[in-house]
C-alpha cells in the first residue's frame, strides 16, 4: 500500500491463527492500521492478497461481514444517541446477538446507559465500542486500542471479557499502545516496523534471552541470599575488568524492551 511515494505496506506478509489473540504492534506510521483496515475491508490492497476467514474482504465484504467486529480506536456511534440505545440498535442488526444487559453489565455501561455519546468519557466510549463490537458473536474480532482512557478495573474487566472470547473459540486481533497488555494477552505477537513484518513469535519467545541477558538457570530454589552474593561476584567482576557497573537488575527482558530494541523507538499513543 502506497500514499503517494509513501510505501505505507512493504511485502508484509502474516497469519493469525484462528481462536488466539494475535497481537500487531509497531511505532506510529508502521503501517499496522493500514495493515488492519485493509484486512477489515475499509482498503483495497494495490498489491498482493488478503484473506480474511478465507474471504476476500473487498469483493466478498457482504459474506465476510456478519462474521467479524470491528471495534474502531475512536467513533463508531453517533454523536447525540445514548450508550445503551446504540448498543442495542446494532444488536438487532445481527441474526442472534449476546445479551444486551449482560454485556452493559459486564462492561459498567449501566452507569452511563443514557448519557450522550458525546457526553462519555474516553473510557466510555471504548468499553462501548467493545460491546458494539462483540454483540453480533462473531468469529472474529479487530480491536484497536481497546482499554485506551480506561482505569484499572475496567482495564481488567475488559481483559477478562478478551481472555473468555478467545475460550469461546473466537479470533481476536488486538492492536494496542500498552505492551504489558499485549504480552499479558496475546498467544502470539507480529511487530511491524516502516511496514514490514520484523519479529513474530509468542511473547515468552520474543522475550527469551539475546546478547545483552544473562539467565542463570538452575535446577533448584536458590537460597535467600543468593541475588546478594549473585551482585557480590558481579561487582568484583568489573573491578577486576575495569567495567563500570551503573546498574545490576534481575529479571526477564520484557516485550517493551524486546520493542525498543528492534524499532529503536517508543511505542506512543
Amino acid at each position: 500500500m502506497r500514499y503517494g511515494d509513501k510505501v505505507a505496506v512493504d511485502g508484509l506478509s502474516l497469519t493469525v491463527e484462528r481462536g488466539s489473540i494475535t497481537a500487531v504492534l509497531g511505532p506510529n506510521g508502521a503501517g499496522k492500521t493500514t495493515t488492519l483496515e485493509t484486512c477489515e475491508g475499509f482498503r483495497r490492497p494495490q498489491a498482493g492478497h488478503v484473506r480474511v476467514l478465507g474471504l476476500d474482504p473487498v469483493t466478498q465484504r457482504r459474506e465476510l461481514l456478519p462474521r467479524i467486529g470491528v471495534m474502531l480506536q475512536s467513533g463508531g456511534a453517533w454523536s447525540g444517541v445514548r450508550a445503551e440505545e446504540m448498543l442495542r440498535h446494532v444488536a438487532k442488526l445481527h441474526a442472534n446477538p449476546l445479551p444486551v444487559d449482560m454485556l452493559v453489565e459486564r462492561l459498567g455501561l449501566g452507569e452511563c446507559g443514557k448519557t450522550p455519546f458525546r457526553r462519555l468519557s474516553g473510557g466510555q466510549q471504548q468499553r462501548l465500542g467493545l460491546a458494539m463490537a462483540v454483540v453480533g458473536r462473531p468469529e472474529l474480532v479487530f480491536v484497536d486500542e481497546p482499554t485506551a482512557g480506561m482505569d484499572p478495573a475496567a482495564r481488567r474487566t475488559t481483559w477478562e471479557l478478551l481472555q473468555e472470547l478467545r475460550a469461546d473459540g473466537v479470533t481476536i486481533v488486538l492492536t494496542t499502545h500498552y505492551l504489558e497488555e499485549a504480552e499479558r494477552l496475546a498467544d502470539m505477537v507480529h511487530i511491524i516496523d516502516r511496514g514490514q513484518l520484523i519479529a513474530t513469535g509468542s511473547p515468552e519467545e520474543l522475550t527469551r534471552g539475546s546478547s545483552a541477558t544473562v539467565r542463570l538457570v538452575v535446577d533448584r530454589e536458590l537460597p535467600a541470599d543468593a541475588e546478594a552474593a549473585l551482585r557480590a561476584a558481579v561487582s568484583t567482576w568489573s573491578e577486576q575488568h575495569q567495567v563500570g557497573l551503573q546498574s545490576i537488575s534481575f529479571g526477564s527482558r520484557t516485550l517493551e524492551d524486546v520493542f525498543l530494541h528492534l524499532t529503536g523507538r517508543e511505542l506512543e499513543s
